[in-house]
Formats: structure tokens, sequence, C-alpha cells
């Protein structure tokens, strides 16, 4: 058996949450280069356009849909018009929101939002697209965690609890469609340089420095593009013996 065989991607069709930029731009450009045809999200139309050219633009296909998870049944519709479009084979859960507060200054709303994005529409989407990938007998669903579901900081209760509750998720389903060939894992990031935290980084360079060079073995964040290869694992016929588990990627943690 070839990389081909095993790592391509030629011939699936793959639908990447939350991929106008960051950790989704990088998988979703990933899985483009490994041979799949990718449906970009982002919240609003025209957000992926730049990750859509670059995709283009090295020989890839690639179009986008848009919607705000945090809308009631937003999952659902978003797996109905992905497979619209084609049968989704490999579905990258990476939209999430993170709002970070403490467990005594978390508001009502901000723990809502976070319930909503990170939870609820992973429920949505997994109510409507685990089934349809049952009957094909093939099915690859890659949830993006964090380090904080099995370490969490209390500055992000929330979501470090979302999270955990994600991947709780993701293995009681993996269970049930094991036997359907339709796998369920969670790729885990540790702190990724990302415009998530750009803020923190440009406001206190020293600070940031400081802060990552004693957070993990390596001494740096991670970059998106690092999240790529064990992506493409996830959602290849690589990991046709690996369902419901995690894999960290955190620089040594």
């Amino acid at each position: 058996m070839d990389l081909d065989t095993i790592f391509g991607l030629k011939g699936r069709t793959a639908l990447v949450t939350g991929s106008s930029r960051g950790i989704g731009a990088a998988i979703a450009e990933g899985l483009a280069g490994a041979g799949a045809h990718v449906i970009l999200h982002g919240v609003k139309a025209g957000a992926t356009a730049g990750v859509q050219r670059r995709i283009n633009d090295n020989g890839g296909t690639a179009q986008e849909l848009a919607g705000d998870l945090s809308a009631s049944g937003a999952g659902r519709d978003l797996i109905e018009q992905a497979e619209a479009i084609a049968p989704i084979d490999i579905l990258v859960i990476n939209a999430s929101a993170q709002i970070n507060a403490s467990l005594s200054e978390l508001t009502c709303e901000d723990l809502t939002f976070q319930v909503a994005v990170n939870f609820g529409s992973t429920v949505d989407m997994l109510q409507t697209l685990l089934p349809l990938m049952g009957a094909r007998k093939w099915g690859r669903v890659v949830s993006i965690g964090s380090i904080n579901q099995y370490r969490p900081k209390g500055v992000v209760t929330a979501y470090a609890a979302t999270k955990a509750a994600q991947h709780n998720l993701i293995q009681s389903q993996a269970r049930d469609y094991a036997k359907e060939n339709v796998l369920l894992n969670t790729l885990a990031p540790g702190l990724i340089d990302t415009d998530r935290n750009a803020h923190r980084r440009d406001q206190d360079p020293a600070g940031w420095a400081e802060y990552v060079r004693t957070l993990n073995w390596m001494g740096r964040a991670g970059r998106p593009e690092e999240m790529v290869g064990a992506a493409i694992f996830l959602s290849s016929q690589a990991c046709s013996f690996m369902t419901g588990e995690s894999i960290f990627l955190t620089g040594g943690y």
C-alpha cells in the first residue's frame, strides 16, 4: 500500500468549520493539498475568500458556506447545505468560542454563547451527519479540542468545560459508529500562535515571550500549519484502526 492510498484524500469531500483563519484555514488548505474537495465555513459570506483563493491557486478545489453556529439549529442547517453540494466524508469541527473568565467572573451570556457554539452546534452536526456517514459505511470526524479539555486553566473555565464535553460526545459516538467505519477522534492543540491570542502577544511582547518560554518543553507556541499532519492522518485511511481518541499537539506539556 503506497502513501497516496494511506494518506491521500482524492475523491473525498471535507467540511471544515471555522476555516477563515488560524488552525481551521491551515487544516482546510492541508486537506485540499491531500486531494480533498473542501467546503469552507465562516460566520459571514466572503469570510473564507482568501483561503479559497490560496487553495485554488495551489491546484485544489474549495467553495464556501456561511453560518453563525451560535444560532439554534445552525449546525444542522450547515450540514444540510453541505450535503446538498456533495456527500460529506470528512467533518472537521474547528469553529469555537473562547471567552476568558474565571468561574466567579463568568456571565450567563458568555456561558450560553460558548455552550451554543462549542457544544450545541457539535450536537446538531453529529445528529445530522453521522446517520448519513453510517449508511455510506465511511466517515471521519475530527474535533479540534484543546489541552484544556484535559488540564483546564481557571481563566478559561467555561471554554475548557465545553471542550471536555465535546470530546465526551466524540467518544460516545465513536463507540456507536465504529462498526460502520465512521471514526471520530479529537485533535487537541496546546497554545497556538493565532489571532485569538494576538492581542496578548502584541500588547506585552516580553510577557508573552516569557509565558511561552515556560509553557511547554519546546518553549514556544505552535503554528497553525503544525496541526495539519495530524488532521490529515485523522481524516484518512491511515487511522482506520483508531477511534474515540485524542491526539495532543502541545510542544510537550
